[in-house]
């Protein structure tokens, strides 16, 4: 981990489990260094087909999956997930493969191709916002509208991040679990992604509930150590003005892990960008407000 930078843009969506009716189909997108799994809820149909690219860094999907939200966008429409290399069902790529924006871009690519979607909406969640930024810029052919939820911002360095002056007892508690279990290792790494996650919510009681079953989302502390090394000096921001897509910017009112003057920013670097605040969300408004997050989304999208 970037200490604990390399979680700040580690989004969940929800809690609860998948419905019956929406469970998914699986598939396997061959790339250079390996395999990326993905799953496929809903049926294709003419109603614009979606990918969902997740936070992190070093998370699998699964937190995606926790609650209702996705099913319910996917009746009457095409929406796919997938594990990005290193994590997941994602896991089994060459030793040394890199973890650059350009291989995270080929991997959602090599998905995109393997499903044979010429045109899709992309919406890209925290960390997966920085992905799904690469990706439109270097395939804007392939996206007909781009989606970014709480976002991290287009480089590291102007991210606006206020956890540890907003919960400096947490902050300060962490770091001396960390000591105790020993700086670095995957324990310590562990007990901080908890101590991460109890920050994100606008809503205590729903941070608790949250808690309470988020086992450890299929974190992978090296994955995210080498996705932050390989992105630290990343810069996306001049690639947004050229943006001509429709693009929705998500944000929670106090969202204090990734604030949303970073959301404030990207609406106004991409011409005609649609900015929603969500009043009472933290760095989750699809889990805090999934009633609302649905309607917003799915007006968008366009109906079914």
């Amino acid at each position: 981990m970037r200490n604990r930078t390399a979680l700040i843009a580690a989004a969940v969506i929800a809690a609860g489990s998948l419905t019956a009716e929406a469970a998914p189909s699986t598939g396997r997108a061959r790339t250079a260094d390996g395999e990326i799994g993905y799953q496929v809820l809903g049926h294709g149909g003419s109603a614009l087909p979606v990918i969902v690219v997740n936070g992190g860094p070093g998370l699998s999907h699964a937190y995606l999956m926790m609650n209702d939200l996705w099913p319910k966008v996917a009746k009457g429409r095409m929406v796919v997930v997938y594990d990005q290399r290193g994590t997941g069902v994602s896991k089994a790529f060459r030793a040394g493969s890199p973890q650059t924006m350009e291989a995270q871009v080929a991997d959602l690519e090599a998905v995109r191709s393997a499903l044979g979607l010429q045109r899709f909406a992309l919406v890209g969640d925290s960390f997966g916002g920085m992905i799904a930024m690469a990706y439109a810029a270097a395939h804007p052919e392939h996206v007909t509208k781009l989606v970014l939820s709480d976002s991290a911002a287009p480089s590291w360095k102007s991210m606006v991040h206020l956890l540890p002056q907003t919960f400096p007892d947490i902050e300060a508690s962490d770091e001396a679990e960390q000591a105790r279990l020993g700086a670095g290792s995957e324990a310590a790494a562990r007990a901080s992604l908890r101590a991460h996650f109890s920050m994100i919510f606008y809503s205590p009681a729903k941070r608790d509930a949250y808690m309470e079953r988020m086992g450890d989302l299929g974190f992978e502390p090296e994955v995210s150590q080498a996705v932050s090394k390989a992105t630290a000096d990343l810069d996306l921001t001049p690639k947004l003005a050229a943006f001509t897509f429709p693009t929705l910017v998500v944000t929670g009112r106090y969202d204090m892990n990734v604030a949303p003057l970073t959301a404030w920013r990207i609406a106004h670097e991409i011409p005609h960008a649609k900015l929603v605040v969500f009043e009472k969300s933290g760095h989750l408004p699809a889990y805090e407000e999934p009633e609302r997050y649905r309607a917003v989304l799915t007006a968008f999208l366009g109906e079914p």
